[in-house]
């Protein structure tokens, strides 16, 4: 969409603000829409523009800018319901924590980490973007995941059958692969996945609209509450 469709020159200063120095492509004419179309979304953007423009100017490939766009792509979402509101790494930036916290209205907070497969399901024998992510999940809070896939790879993108597979290896007590992926042996796996309440898997459409589906999982420690978890499939559905 050209630029010369979003009014206002307080979207034009934000969006300015947030690609000056940035490769400009596509996407900061997209995020200037969504700035236009959501005032939720441009106060979201405006009280955290110095760390959004960090990310942006840090993502130095093509790889790296998607994965920008899915984390903003969600929160624009997200925030068109009116009970949830989302605070922006909260645990810091630069920090290994999730990207936001979510706060649904008459319920706990939880975090959610976003998340972009670059695999072909096929090749995600080793858990897919799951794995890495579960490092990142702090203790004693709800947690979920939110993983965007290619509209290709939505059939085949079984939650349940991977993690199915990561339990079955670390019970395997396959030592070297968990190891190699930073966990220390089985407890330290457990540790981990514990804390993994909910994955919301996410597939845009180039034709409008979406897909999305929620995983639960019933091992958890501290459960994602039900009720914030389904506001959020529903908002990602609607996208």
């Amino acid at each position: 969409m050209a630029p010369a469709t979003i009014p206002g020159t307080a979207v034009e200063r934000l969006a300015h603000h947030l690609f000056d120095g940035a490769a400009r492509e596509p996407m900061a004419d997209e995020l200037a829409v969504w700035l236009t179309r959501s005032p939720r979304f441009r106060a979201f953007v405006e009280a955290h523009r110095d760390k959004i423009r960090k990310k942006l100017r840090g993502a130095t490939d093509a790889e790296a800018r998607r994965d920008v766009r899915a984390e903003l792509g969600a929160a624009h979402l997200l925030l068109a319901d009116r009970r949830i509101d989302l605070a922006f790494e909260a645990y810091g930036s630069g920090k290994v924590g999730p990207d936001f916290t979510v706060s649904f209205r008459g319920e706990r907070s939880f975090n959610l980490e976003v998340t972009r497969s670059r695999r072909a399901p096929e090749a995600s024998a080793d858990g897919g973007p799951l794995l890495p992510k579960l490092r990142q999940l702090p203790p004693s809070v709800p947690n979920a995941l939110l993983v965007a896939i290619e509209a290709g790879d939505a059939e085949e993108f079984d939650v349940a059958a991977l993690t199915r597979a990561l339990r079955a290896r670390a019970d395997a007590r396959d030592e070297e692969f968990l190891a190699s992926r930073g966990f220390d042996g089985t407890r330290g796996f457990y540790q981990r996945y514990l804390r993994l309440g909910a994955v919301l898997v996410w597939c845009e459409s180039a034709t409008g609209g979406a897909r999305a589906s929620l995983w639960t999982n019933a091992s958890a420690r501290i459960p994602v509450p039900e009720r914030a978890a389904r506001a959020c499939l529903l908002r990602l559905r609607d996208g």
